[in-house]
């Protein structure tokens, strides 16, 4: 973990951009696995959740997550490189598993993933004047439904006809658990049968597990849900450390459940900001106030869904250009909304996703 310091109206404060499996934190100290230790007033948590394999062989050593941006950093390096060895390669088995994408889970981000390779991989395949209809993406989910039991399973008529007019199509296997990664394969079980894929790519995101962090605090089981979330009171307090504030996927507002999402997460550090500054005034704290303002899902290269307070649905370029206002209406500063524009209008203008 390390620290990036600062002071506000004569208040220190340390942020940590990362945190590590020993990092732990006792009344009034954080502990960094390097054996420093820094004492606060006050404290803020907002560590989300890491990758959860499971416990399916060979997952965690040879699927590729998706969770930050090295990882994203990872799969693009290696997807690219498959490619290249594809359009140099004679041999059709071996061209075969290079070109097959594998994506375990169909909640939102295994869908985004689905409907952005259909485009991205098509785009860079094309490039080295190669066909994409060779390419082959398929998304392994255990439910029976894309979605299931997710905020978003109203978008799935507007997920599916998106997946069908994709660059490349996107096949679906429902009702299947995966039970073994390997660098060349994924097996999984599916009604009764045992079924292997051939493929050098499979992509994780197939739920995810509570950070070790998190997972090491010295709370108590009843503050905490049934997949070791931290309970919150609504002031986003924790109930044993008052002193201390939690966010985001690493928490569950136990009176009102809320799904584990960007605009969630954004209400939440508002809220958080707000109590702090009333508890340094000496002032009562105030219940964090959300309100969904929708969902919304990516689903390829400037194509998205945006489904607006529940009342209309907004899809294509349309609903890419709702998504994107809507997070740049979120960020915390006119300098982040004018260098995410700018990086906006050069993608728009360069391509750059393309390249």
């Amino acid at each position: 973990m390390s620290p990036v310091s600062g002071t506000i109206k004569r208040k220190s404060h340390y942020f940590f951009r990362r945190s590590s499996d020993s990092d732990r934190f006792t009344r009034k100290k954080v502990y960094l696995a390097s054996d420093i230790h820094y004492d606060y007033d006050n404290l803020v948590l907002a560590l989300g959740r890491k990758a959860g394999f499971f416990r399916v062989e060979g997952a965690q050593e040879y699927a590729f997550p998706f969770k930050t941006k090295e990882d994203a950093e990872t799969l693009r390096q290696h997807l690219q490189q498959c490619l290249k060895k594809a359009s140099q390669t004679e041999d059709e088995t071996t061209r075969k598993t290079l070109l097959t994408f594998a994506i375990v889970g169909g909640g939102p981000t295994g869908i985004e993933m689905a409907g952005t390779l259909g485009d991205l991989l098509a785009n860079w395949y094309q490039k080295l004047d190669q066909s994409a209809q060779e390419i082959r993406i398929l998304i392994i989910n255990r439910p029976q439904e894309l979605l299931q039991g997710d905020i978003n399973v109203h978008l799935r008529e507007a997920v599916s006809q998106a997946f069908a007019k994709s660059s490349i199509s996107i096949e679906l296997i429902l009702g299947a658990s995966v039970t073994k990664v390997t660098p060349d394969s994924v097996t999984y079980e599916q009604n009764g049968q045992t079924l292997t894929i051939e493929t050098n790519t499979t992509i994780w995101s197939a739920g995810t597990a509570t950070n070790p962090l998190i997972e090491n605090l010295a709370i108590s089981p009843e503050n905490r849900t049934k997949n070791g979330s931290l309970k919150v009171l609504p002031t986003l307090q924790l109930p044993e450390f008052p002193e201390v504030f939690a966010a985001g996927d690493c928490t569950m507002l136990s009176s009102d459940p809320l799904p584990a999402t960007a605009q969630v997460a954004y209400q939440q550090g508002k809220a958080i900001a707000h109590n702090l500054n009333a508890m340094i005034k000496g002032h009562s704290l105030t219940p964090a106030q959300v309100k969904l303002r929708g969902s919304m899902m990516k689903l390829g290269i400037e194509k998205s869904v945006a489904n607006i307070f529940d009342r209309f649905e907004v899809t294509g370029h349309s609903g890419h250009l709702i998504r994107e206002g809507t997070y740049l209406q979120l960020l915390p500063t006119p300098i982040h909304d004018f260098k995410v524009t700018t990086n906006w209008i050069v993608d728009e203008i360069f391509h750059r996703h393309s390249q």
